[in-house]
């Protein structure tokens, strides 16, 4: 039996601290920029909607939370959130390059215990660190508590592909190739390119995860598999007070 991935809050902030000089190169290079492409994608297929704030958990350097500042042009309050100060601070110094000073917040914070208000967020996005967090329903449930009725809660998260030979080519760069290239080039004492595919592999994707996030009180959960499954965007809605769940939609 496989051992559970060690994604205890101190590993998790110190592989990331650890990484975040160079976190950004290495997301783009491994990725040949396609995760670019994916955050793109994700504020398209989940776009704000109205003038409320919007949230982006695990925020990292914050790709994803400028991303949704660019789509807005600046008219709604943006908040990325995360645990590793190191991560942060170099998400404030884009602020400078962004020109979003006061249009986007960065504010230190466990992503199982949010310091946010219920009912806040029009969207809250969570962009390839959900299955980072310790307690992945926990994460969840705060998610869709911090988020209006009505909003939507959005995961992007990656996830292996099935179809074949694709899967066994990516399949061999994912687990053989991918930790040794990050590894030799970050040289982190946590291993951090090898906890990747480690946890990737652990965590729930397609059905599974949608279920969660219905667990986590969410309707209408759908995910939509990006280029052939590499990762996977979740988008559900927190229901209004008066409203009743229907049929799930799949995708």
């Amino acid at each position: 039996m496989t051992a559970a991935v060690d994604k205890s809050n101190e590993r998790v902030q110190k592989m990331f601290g650890e990484i975040a000089p160079r976190y950004d190169l290495l997301n783009h290079l491994l990725s040949m920029n396609t995760d670019k492409y994916w955050r793109w994608r994700t504020v398209r297929l989940a776009p704000p909607q109205g003038d409320a704030p919007i949230l982006d958990v695990c925020t990292g350097t914050g790709d994803l939370a400028f991303a949704y500042y660019r789509r807005t042009r600046g008219e709604v309050e943006i908040v990325g959130s995360d645990f590793c100060s190191e991560m942060l601070a170099i998400g404030d110094r884009k602020k400078e390059k962004y020109g979003c000073d006061e249009q986007v917040t960065f504010v230190e914070a466990d992503s199982q215990n949010l310091p946010f208000e219920d009912n806040r967020f029009q969207l809250v996005t969570v962009a390839f660190g959900l299955r980072n967090i310790a307690d992945t329903d926990r994460g969840l449930r705060e998610m869709t508590r911090v988020c209006q009725p009505g909003g939507r809660v959005a995961v992007l998260e990656f996830s292996m592909p099935n179809w074949q030979p694709f899967k066994a080519i990516y399949g061999f760069y994912f687990l053989k190739v991918l930790p040794k290239i990050g590894q030799w080039m970050m040289r982190n004492k946590q291993d951090a390119y090898s906890y990747l595919p480690e946890s990737v592999g652990q965590f729930p994707s397609g059905e599974a995860l949608a279920e969660r996030m219905r667990v986590a009180g969410l309707t209408n959960v759908r995910f939509h598999p990006m280029t052939l499954g590499i990762a996977t965007l979740y988008v559900g809605t927190k229901p209004d007070a008066l409203a009743t769940p229907g049929d799930e939609a799949r995708v």
